[in-house]
């Protein structure tokens, strides 16, 4: 055997930076122990490349390793002359990238997984400057999916018994809510807090994504107490509602690889074996979008200013009196630019217009908010929109303070699901019918319309 590496190393000699010639090599060794060998070749030389460098590289991948036309053409008139299950296959063969087995190769070596994780960041970073590698990307996600899958994916409840390093690492990958420090940590780790976190077996100890609980009496919209250290701990057995404040995807190269609904659907069944007392559970979450639409008036399936007028119509006379102005649509912007000053005038209006941000804005026929999206596309319903729920400083940059909660009824889940998947229907309570009624009327006037939405 060691005259096997030996004999192969000697011929990889000249070539052991030229990932043209390696990856090309890779696909075309037949053996089991030369295909490990030369990915961990792949591997080194890639965790050592310069960012400068990696474009080039990503460029050989998507434009070497792309499936054969001519092959395709030929496979695909062979079907159609006389389909079989035999000529169905070849076209399948013909169709599927050189690539994708390239990327099944390097996954074999060790630190295989891990480095196809992080090389999928770095070309996501490249796409957001510009870059186009989408065949490359398109084939990871594709592998990932299945790879990363729920069957693959470890789930364990963080406590003080994890690892420091496990701990640090939650510290760091914090997007929501900035844990300044172990106070802040443990606080959200004691009796009334559950956080629970997937791992994947080929990542160790590397977190893939993670939910902060909060378990309540009764249901709110104010982070503050949710995220205050020196909160008093309130007793499990007390607790009647379960809060997710928190979500954190870890690693940017698994960014839209879902799992999220499983984390959630899983938690909530871990949740109700250990407290049985718990009948809610729902989210106190962000709106992180909002100030950017709330501003994007070129966006006509937005707040143009027709709509914006139409919906601040009944508090006119409070937002100019307060502002001094005398267009309500000027007025809601001078009032905005301190929005906590004002939020006796604010309160009701911000409620209407985060309705109609939630329910009514779209960008490229989709809903314009991505936290809404993950939400409703999992079976959750809108329940409930609280103004000045966060006072951070970026809970009022990113949303003037408003949070929402989402629902999750596990009777609902799936007929939610579907409702919202196949026709864009969004379930709201009835505490809410009034006001979206308002924002149906406001959004397009005129004779009614086929509404999207439904109250329940």
């Amino acid at each position: 055997m060691s005259g096997f590496f030996s004999n192969l190393l000697q011929s990889l000699q000249g070539h052991r930076k030229d990932m043209r010639f390696l990856c090309h090599r890779l696909l075309s060794e037949r053996g089991e122990a030369s295909q490990t060998a030369i990915a961990h070749e792949i591997i080194t030389v890639y965790r050592s490349m310069r960012p400068e460098d990696r474009p080039g590289f990503f460029e050989i991948l998507s434009r070497e390793f792309s499936p054969d036309e001519s092959a395709v053409r030929r496979a695909a008139v062979e079907y159609e002359r006389a389909p079989s299950a035999h000529a169905l296959a070849a076209l399948s063969a013909a169709v599927e990238p050189p690539r994708q087995e390239l990327i099944r190769r390097i996954n074999t070596a060790p630190g295989g997984t891990e480095t196809l994780v992080t090389m999928r960041g770095h070309l996501l970073a490249l796409r957001s400057d510009g870059a186009n590698f989408e065949p490359l990307d398109s084939d990871l996600r594709h592998l990932f999916r299945s790879w990363f899958n729920r069957g693959f994916l470890r789930l364990e409840r963080i406590s003080v018994q994890t690892s420091a390093a496990i701990l640090e690492k939650l510290i760091r990958y914090e997007s929501v809510h900035e844990i300044n420090g172990w106070p802040d940590l443990l606080r959200r780790i004691q009796a009334d807090r559950r956080c629970f976190a997937f791992f994947h077996p080929a990542l160790g100890d590397e977190p893939i994504i993670f939910v902060e609980v909060a378990l309540a009496k009764g249901l709110t919209g104010d982070l503050g107490p949710l995220l205050d250290v020196n909160a008093p701990v309130l007793r499990a057995e007390r607790a009647d509602t379960a809060i997710f404040y928190s979500i954190n995807n870890c690693l940017q190269g698994l960014r839209n690889v879902p799992f999220g609904n499983f984390l959630i659907k899983q938690v909530v069944t871990e949740l109700a074996a250990e407290f049985p007392n718990i009948k809610t559970y729902a989210t106190l979450s962000p709106l992180p979008l909002f100030s950017k639409a709330l501003r994007d008036s070129q966006n006509a399936d937005g707040f143009t200013r027709d709509r914006l007028s139409r919906l601040l119509a009944e508090y006119s006379r409070s937002l100019t009196a307060a502002a001094g102005r005398r267009d309500p649509v000027d007025a809601l912007f001078k009032l905005l630019e301190r929005p906590f000053s004002h939020r006796g005038v604010l309160a009701e209006p911000l409620r209407r217009l985060a309705l109609a941000y939630l329910t009514r804005v779209r960008r490229d026929g989709k809903l314009y908010d991505p936290v809404a999206t993950f939400h409703l596309a999992n079976g959750a319903r809108l329940e409930r929109i609280n103004s000045f729920g966060n006072l951070r400083p970026y809970g009022l940059s990113a949303s003037f303070g408003v949070t929402v909660n989402y629902r999750y009824m596990p009777a609902e889940l799936e007929e939610n699901h579907e409702r919202f998947v196949r026709s864009g229907q969004i379930r709201v309570p009835s505490s809410l019918f009034h006001e979206h009624k308002a924002v149906a009327a406001a959004w397009e006037p005129g004779p009614p319309k086929s509404q999207h939405n439904k109250a329940r």
